[in-house]
């Protein structure tokens, strides 16, 4: 099995976990305050062992692909949090038998700055001048995600690339595309294709 063969079978599997893990329908109040008949929780498939490592092996590839100059990648918490270590473990692991490749590095993204130590709003890889990659979960406005990159603008680092696991397509991309310019914004996944593949499975 060739590598985008395999890349292929892991999307299909991903997806196949979120749909089963983490959609429900029903009657739900969003973070944006707005109302929804269904339910997107990625963190109990991120956060799954097979979940966790195909959310990996997505991304990292999705890096390679879109912003192969990026350093690091990191996010808001809590969302973020396990995509960002699942990423950086990847690419750890794929560097390691691939000569071309190198690892990226992982951030998290605080929602205020740190009110004693440090007093940082960024832990983990934090340099003037990086070029690095933001992700998120679900993208809903995108207003978590921004936060996180105008932190990432803020601490001098460069946006290479957002990618987000599921896109609920309620207008999260055209709010990120505007605040990152000419960088690119990858979904692996739309709420259709969670809400078709969960259809199927029942």
């Amino acid at each position: 099995m060739d590598l985008s063969t395999a890349l292929t079978a892991d999307r299909a599997k991903l997806l196949s976990l979120i749909a089963e893990l983490s959609f429900r329908l029903g009657d739900f109040t969003l973070a944006s305050g707005a109302k929804s008949d269904y339910y997107i929780d990625c963190r109990t498939t991120t956060l799954d062992a097979e979940g966790g490592r195909l959310s990996g092996l997505v991304f990292a590839e999705l890096i390679r692909q879109h912003a192969p100059g990026a350093v690091a990648v990191g996010g808001l918490t809590m969302g973020a949090d396990p995509l960002v270590s699942n990423t950086a473990s990847a690419s750890a692991w794929y560097a390691l038998d691939h000569a071309d490749a190198k690892p990226v590095h992982g951030f998290l993204v605080r929602k205020a700055l740190k009110q004693h130590g440090t007093g940082r709003q960024i832990e983990g890889y934090v340099r003037e001048g990086a070029s690095v990659v933001v992700v998120d979960d679900v993208c809903t406005t995108g207003g978590s995600t921004i936060t996180a990159i105008e932190a990432v603008k803020a601490a001098g680092m460069t946006v290479a690339a957002v990618l987000c696991l599921v896109d609920r397509e309620q207008g999260g991309r055209t709010n990120i595309e505007a605040a990152i310019g000419d960088a690119p914004f990858v979904s692996v996944f739309t709420a259709s294709d969670v809400r078709a593949e969960k259809l199927r499975q029942s």
